[in-house]
């Protein structure tokens, strides 16, 4: 026996004694030692953290591609307003080609930025709701799309808060209407069949 009882054994007669004779062949030493293998998914399907677990793996992505989606938007329009304002100027060339490189740059950053800040605010607002509801359904969806809306336009006053809250519910409706499997369009089809 070592000082540390038997984690460590003093020479290797004793470490086959106490393991057996089961050791490796391989790599010379003794499986016991490596703990049982433990589940394989962190949370149970139906607890507290799982639901919020998975809406806080579908932030980063949601927030990314945001902020793509509005840079290459903002990019294309800031193309179109370029071209029109280098043309109505009469500029050609070097200056026309940098002005229109301007154009597109930052009217792709500005679209983007606001795009990308609009699906934080609803990551942010979705991840609370689910956490403080316990539970994932559609209604945190609806939730976090007028909170979203709300908070975005709240410095405009309350007629366009309360347009920001409709433009949120209705996309959170388009959203829902396309990607939940249990809606009213697939009962209706399904009920045709």
């Amino acid at each position: 026996m070592s000082i540390f009882g038997d984690i460590l054994p003093i020479n290797k007669n004793e470490e086959k004694k106490q393991a057996g004779g089961n050791l490796s062949p391989y790599l010379n030493f003794d499986p016991h030692y490596i703990p049982k293998m433990q589940p394989e998914f962190i949370y149970p399907d139906d607890s507290h953290m799982a639901s919020t677990a998975r809406r806080s793996n579908v932030a980063l992505p949601i927030i990314g591609m945001s902020f793509m989606t509005g840079s290459g938007l903002g990019g294309m329009a800031g193309l179109y307003k370029g071209l029109r304002a280098t043309t109505l100027a009469g500029q050609i060339g070097k200056v026309r080609r940098t002005q229109v490189v301007n154009y597109i740059m930052k009217q792709g950053t500005t679209t983007g930025c606001t795009l990308g800040i609009i699906a934080s605010f609803y990551s942010c607002i979705a991840l609370g709701v689910t956490w403080l509801r316990d539970k994932e359904d559609t209604s945190n969806t609806f939730i976090a799309a007028a909170a979203t809306g709300v908070i975005y336009k709240s410095t405009a006053g309350l007629r366009s808060v309360g347009l920001g809250a409709a433009v949120g519910l209705t996309l959170a409706g388009v959203y829902t209407l396309v990607t939940d499997n249990d809606n009213i369009w697939s009962k209706a089809k399904y009920n045709r069949l």
